[in-house]
């Protein structure tokens, strides 16, 4: 039977790899044998190298997704405030993920490419529902005027987790304020929201 304990000295075992090599040339023997374990176990929790490393991706934004599916319930707080709250939760999440994998010097361009294109598939595939029912939430409710929520949802998305990761089009904190202050912008106008009235989404620079 599968245990929490081996799962998780797994992706710590390709974690602490990941600071001393490059993802290519980490094997899953090696995986094992830093986690202390068996190979054969190594494919008892997972079929391949790649799904570790999704699974470790998916590990450091648990509590990010966990505390937005919590707030999408609370319908006692304003949508575009729990909107604000889920975007603060996935930036520190992204600042502390991003940290760990730049502090792996030996780290290749196309590994930090092939990992942050795991991030952001990762976070929008399970934050758009998220958003996309609380948003549908600010329609019933008269607070938010917009006709398809899970498209509102995905743009939100592509351009915030675009600009929080900063890797694909690198910009100066000043160019990804001016981004996300044009993004609230069209949020205002698309959902009626007089101008100004959504800044507090802003997020903070990094």
């Amino acid at each position: 039977m599968p245990t929490p304990d081996k799962y998780n000295r797994i992706l710590d075992a390709l974690h602490t790899l990941l600071e001393k090599k490059n993802l290519p040339s980490i094997s899953v023997s090696e995986i094992a044998q830093t986690a202390g374990i068996a190979k054969g176990s190594i494919y008892y929790y997972f079929p391949s190298k790649d799904a570790i490393v999704e699974a470790l991706v998916e590990r450091s934004y648990a509590a990010s997704i966990k505390t937005a599916k919590l707030l999408a319930k609370q319908t006692d707080i304003l949508p575009f405030t729990r909107m604000a709250l889920i975007f603060q939760a996935c930036r520190s999440s992204s600042a502390e993920f991003l940290k760990q994998n730049r502090a792996a010097s030996n780290s290749s361009i196309q590994e930090q490419s092939l990992l942050h294109q795991k991030y952001l598939r990762y976070i929008i595939t399970e934050l758009k529902p998220v958003l996309a029912e609380i948003i549908r939430q600010g329609i019933d409710s008269g607070e938010i005027s917009f006709d398809d929520p899970q498209s509102l949802a995905e743009i939100v998305l592509l351009v915030l987790t675009v600009k929080i990761d900063n890797t694909i089009i690198p910009s100066s904190s000043q160019e990804i304020q001016q981004t996300v202050s044009g993004l609230i912008s069209l949020l205002e106008k698309g959902t009626d929201n007089p101008k100004g009235s959504l800044n507090f989404l802003m997020l903070p620079p990094p």
